[in-house]
């Protein structure tokens, strides 16, 4: 019996968000041979792949208010998707290195936005991967919008859209720090983390979360939190775990073991 997991590589973790198209080439091919890793242990995962445009897509984003629509120069939504496919090449590459059968798939090619809000996607390229026993990975993207003319869909978007038809068991965010804290880890010197997010303390942590360092268009950790523990509330046996990718083996343990105590669990 197969377990399907989503597992994503932030953009925070694979590359340097605050310098423009700088990639961490050593922490995606960690990734890569992690995961590997963890597919040659787990016969039995099921693994849909997906990562953050990081300081690639990000950068021109913010430049053009891609985001917002409506733009006054259109070649920012050009830039700002061929900056999010050079960074996914790099991913595909690493990937496939590792003897991880990656099939890169172009949310752009297919998606529908109303006014930022994902409304379709085409399931039938991820569909045919997973029959085939191939790991489709979908990238943080521009995409057109009815009402805006384009905005931009991150991963987040992405999986729960995915999630709404595939019904994984759980999701995997990988990120640069170790799950969600009571302040951002980067900026503010006392902080602790939060090792589980359910309905008892939603409310509390929403309050208390801050945005994450660097330049992100698509909303931070709060945003991130807030999409995922909505979706948990839709799926209650989803899980979600939210951990840090640059702690050697993590990715592994994760994928392996769904009570590995890593980083944040967000659960019904």
């Amino acid at each position: 019996m197969t377990e399907r997991v989503f597992l994503k590589l932030g953009g925070s973790l694979i590359t340097d968000k605050r310098r423009l198209e700088t990639p961490r080439p050593e922490v995606i091919e960690r990734a890569a041979q992690e995961i590997r890793a963890a597919l040659d242990e787990r016969p039995d995962l099921q693994l849909v792949l997906g990562h953050g445009s990081g300081s690639f897509g990000h950068f021109y984003a913010d430049r053009f208010k891609v985001t917002e629509g409506n733009l006054e120069d259109w070649i920012g939504y050009c830039q700002t998707g061929a900056a999010a496919q050079r960074l996914n090449r790099l991913v595909t590459d690493a990937m496939l290195s590792a003897g991880v059968p990656v099939v890169s798939i172009q949310p752009s090619a297919s998606a529908t936005c109303q006014d930022g809000s994902l409304q379709e996607i085409a399931m039938e390229p991820i569909d045919q991967a997973l029959r085939h026993g191939l790991v489709p990975l979908v990238y943080g993207d521009v995409a057109w919008d009815t009402v805006r003319g384009c905005t931009i869909i991150s991963t987040e978007q992405v999986f729960v859209r995915l999630a709404r038809a595939l019904c994984p068991a759980r999701i995997i965010e990988a990120g640069e720090v170790d799950g969600v804290h009571t302040g951002d880890p980067q900026r503010d010197a006392i902080v602790r983390r939060i090792p589980e997010i359910t309905s008892q303390n939603y409310d509390e942590v929403q309050e208390m979360l801050s945005t994450s360092f660097g330049v992100d268009v698509t909303g931070g950790m709060l945003t991130k939190v807030v999409s995922l523990y909505q979706l948990v509330n839709e799926q209650p046996s989803l899980q979600v775990h939210i951990i840090s990718g640059q702690r050697s083996g993590a990715i592994q343990r994760t994928l392996c073991d769904r009570d590995s105590g890593e980083g944040t669990l967000i659960r019904y």
